[in-house]
């Protein structure tokens, strides 16, 4: 089986703009792991010829080519970071191909808020795919919406990350004299903390977490020392923005600061300690796991990282109070159940694990029911 990835190229990229062009490494790299995969290609969606400087091709064994040159050389092709002509895509399926959708987004935002809010949107044409591959977060709220738009199974695969990028920034900045993770505070501290919600639509913003660390320092201002609040530049004059920023104690007294976008690794060894995000409908997030991998503690409303096994900094919903407690909780006893924090954080990155069994197996079995009735490809399988 050989299979051709879409990726979406252009000027200036950085593998840290976004979570899905890492997902899009992680799912190759688990594809190549298969004993029946002969070949995974990216398909180019865009307009320049490489990769993010952070993505070594070579290493990691994988080509690029543009979908019309990749014609011959895949078996299936699955439309995950760039779109891909709908005609290519239905000459594939003439020969007897397979097209896929890997939906990584929230679905209904992406349907949705484009027009409700009057900007930029893509919607390629319905039809156009054999299945659609969704993640867990999204399976069971819209699965069905999915199945009724595009009239195709719809299947939940595996969410996957490696902490293979995020190592490697942490060695660029050991070099500059940083280094990455959670280091015990002197008596008395309180937490920096920072909040790096994109703020580009409503499943993931900052006015929660905001609401959260004003609730924490109100109640105890010693333990929360300062607010970063991350990918805000472009809505720093906008008036509700200003309205709720201006009400809080922490902008009163001082202790908030409003960013453009920073990776996280290189803003937290610098400028913070712990990390408190909100999501509506979006529960798994790779920035999570950055969090995670470097032991910071993570307030956060996520009932997939809370079933794994991450629950002691959780709260629900839009439940500021709590989030609050949990916040206060963090600078209270972070410290001294750094062991523990370490092992839990551990147990939920194993289980996302692109390499770990369970989801090869998981993958293994979606592709080979894909082409359960293609009997060349089976064959050659």
């Amino acid at each position: 089986m050989r299979i051709g990835i879409s990726v979406l190229t252009h000027a200036g990229q950085n593998i840290w703009e976004n979570g899905l062009g890492q997902n899009v490494v992680f799912l190759a790299q688990s594809f190549q792991k298969l004993p029946f995969v002969q070949s995974v290609v990216l398909l180019n969606g865009g307009d320049q010829n490489t990769m993010p400087p952070q993505v070594n091709m070579d290493a990691l064994g994988l080509r690029m080519m543009s979908a019309h040159e990749a014609t011959d050389h895949i078996d299936l092709a699955i439309e995950m970071a760039g779109a891909l002509d709908v005609k290519w895509l239905d000459y594939l399926r003439a020969q007897g191909k397979k097209v896929v959708w890997y939906c990584a987004g929230q679905p209904y935002v992406g349907l949705i808020e484009p027009s409700v809010f009057d900007r930029p949107g893509f919607f390629s044409r319905a039809d156009r795919c054999d299945e659609i591959w969704i993640l867990p977060k999204d399976f069971s709220a819209f699965a069905p919406m999915l199945r009724a738009l595009h009239r195709c199974p719809v299947h939940e695969v595996p969410y996957i990350w490696s902490p293979q990028f995020l190592d490697a920034r942490a060695r660029e900045l050991e070099k500059e004299g940083y280094a990455f993770g959670y280091k015990p505070r002197a008596a008395g501290a309180g937490l920096r903390v920072a909040i790096f919600e994109p703020n580009v639509s409503v499943v993931k913003c900052t006015n929660i977490p905001m609401l959260i660390c004003d609730e924490a320092f109100r109640a105890e201002p010693a333990q929360v020392n300062f607010m970063h609040v991350l990918n805000t530049l472009h809505l720093k004059d906008h008036p509700t923005l200003l309205y709720l920023a201006n009400s809080l104690d922490l902008v009163k007294q001082q202790k908030a600061i409003f960013q453009g976008r920073h990776d996280f690794a290189g803003y937290m060894v610098q400028h913070a300690d712990a990390v408190v995000a909100h999501q509506w409908q979006n529960d798994q997030n790779y920035n999570y796991l950055d969090a995670l991998h470097g032991n910071y503690p993570l307030i956060h409303n996520s009932p997939w990282l809370r079933d794994a096994g991450y629950s002691d900094y959780y709260y629900p919903d839009f439940n500021t109070a709590e989030g609050g407690r949990k916040l206060l909780l963090a600078a209270s006893q972070h410290d001294s159940r750094l062991e523990q924090h370490r092992q839990q954080a551990r147990r939920v990155i194993a289980s996302v694990d692109p390499f770990a069994h369970g989801n090869l197996q998981s993958l293994a079995r979606r592709l080979q029911a894909l082409f359960s009735n293609t009997a060349s490809v089976g064959a050659a399988a």
